[in-house]
């Protein structure tokens, strides 16, 4: 039954081939320029083998920074083309300029050129390769659905808008008082009796189940699940592939019972962990503090000429385990902006100065909460405090919104990191599906994927 079945691949595997072959075709290009030139700058021996090591790590971590390995963007010609160019640009910087871990300093400006367009050469002729024929519809991921036809769109839509390469082909009503032909888009609607040809007809890579109704599970239905499960085919829940994909918790699909299914990461107590994070917080402090200094003449300046009033902005936030705390910030708004009552900022919020919209796009604004942070009021990375009267908002809609506060709210977070401002209720309820899954998985790993994250957001101007 499973002769059909098409390769695809993972998000997981998507990534690691993608850093894989990022160096491999660099180190290729590298060897060609100098088996053709004579390059002379890098030398390949065994000797001399920590230098692939050391401009791999380089590549990895610069690509990241520049997202070369956000799928979306590595699907896209235009975004993967500049993300490329910077990639190249600042790794040949910094390889070149630390020869104490690298090859020596370049003896003329022609090994600066051939080394630059080696690692440039090398990347855009392999990520060419991927688009033409690894992300096509080739290694396409086909999934069928087992749920409720109301709840066909926006699982969809849910799961193909965070992976281009996962396609929901058909459904399957789980709704046993229901038969209708209903469509939605290019997904079909299927039947019991219609699910094995279906299957092999379209090599379906995996069937997911989201029903929420118990009775839509009938016998005939659970059989035929039972069937193809020992046939091969991977069975999944909904919730656990949502996760995977997103990498946020679905809080909109549990029931009350949501504490049974939301198990905190160790490191929340981990005092080790806690210990080491502590340090690097204070570290990363006191050398905010030092740039905030060295910026503030500058900052006072335009403060002066385009806020034309207080510099510094005092807030009542939400701290860990509710505790309310004062947060610093650089005020970015008018004056007796919210004279009328508290109300959420918006993307273009016509309160925000031309110069405040500068300081909140480059992050400069968030510099003084490295004193909350050297306080011990907040962390370096968290959940975004927020302010005790949307707190009580929010938690009257969300059940689970002070779940958040079981940790130190943070100057950057995995929900700032993935997701624009929060207008609405529903962009909330995203934020806090982030929010979540970071206290979840809570690591070192996801720190400094956060970390990175945070500089790109800084380097491309998208503070909120």
């Amino acid at each position: 039954m499973r002769s059909g079945k098409e390769i695809h691949f993972e998000i997981s595997e998507r990534k690691i081939l993608l850093r894989l072959f990022d160096v491999l075709s660099i180190v290729f290009s590298l060897y060609v320029v100098d088996y053709l030139f004579n390059f002379k700058y890098f030398d390949f021996s065994a000797q001399n083998f920590y230098w692939i090591v050391v401009l791999g790590i380089y590549i990895n971590v610069f690509g990241t920074v520049f997202e070369m390995y956000n799928l979306q963007v590595a699907s896209n010609q235009l975004q993967v083309l500049r993300s490329i160019v910077l990639t190249s640009c600042i790794t040949s910087l910094f390889y070149l300029l630390t020869p104490v871990f690298t090859p020596f300093l370049p003896l003329n400006r022609l090994q600066i050129l051939y080394f630059f367009l080696a690692i440039f050469c090398g990347l855009l002729f392999w990520r060419i390769f991927y688009q033409a024929f690894l992300a096509s519809y080739r290694f396409e991921k086909k999934v069928l659905l087992i749920c409720d036809r109301e709840q066909v769109e926006e699982l969809v839509t849910g799961l193909e808008n965070i992976d281009p390469h996962y396609r929901i082909i058909a459904y399957l009503n789980s709704d046993s008082h229901e038969n209708d032909t209903f469509r939605y888009d290019y997904v079909t609607n299927l039947r019991i009796e219609e699910l094995d040809d279906f299957v092999k007809a379209n090599s379906v890579s995996e069937i997911v189940i989201a029903s929420q109704k118990t009775d839509g599970m009938t016998v005939p239905l659970y059989n035929k699940l039972l069937y193809m499960l020992e046939s091969g085919f991977t069975i999944r829940e909904y919730t656990q592939v949502y996760e995977t994909i997103t990498q946020r918790i679905p809080i909109q699909h549990f029931d009350k019972d949501f504490y049974r299914y939301f198990p905190f990461s160790r490191n929340n107590q981990n005092k080790l962990y806690l210990l080491v994070v502590r340090a690097l917080e204070i570290t990363l402090a006191l050398v905010g503090i030092c740039i905030g200094v060295l910026l503030l003449p500058f900052i006072w300046i335009g403060n002066f000429i385009g806020n034309k009033g207080k510099l510094f902005y005092l807030q009542t936030r939400v701290g860990k385990n509710g505790l309310p705390f004062v947060i610093y910030k650089l005020r970015t708004m008018v004056k007796n902006a919210e004279q009328d009552g508290a109300v959420f900022a918006t993307n273009n919020d016509h309160r925000v100065t031309p110069f405040g919209k500068f300081l909140r796009k480059a992050r400069i604004d968030e510099i003084p909460q490295f004193i909350n942070i050297l306080k011990g009021d907040m962390g370096f990375i968290g959940p975004r405090p927020e302010r005790p009267v949307f707190v009580q908002e929010l938690a009257e809609v969300m059940p689970f919104y002070e779940t958040r506060h079981v940790i130190k709210p943070g100057l950057t977070g995995w929900a700032q990191v993935n997701y624009a401002y929060g207008e609405t209720m529903a962009d909330s309820l995203i934020k806090l599906q982030y929010d979540l899954y970071y206290i979840k998985h809570r690591s070192v790993f996801l720190d400094l994927n956060i970390l990175i994250k945070t500089f790109s957001t800084v380097l491309f101007y998208r503070g909120q």
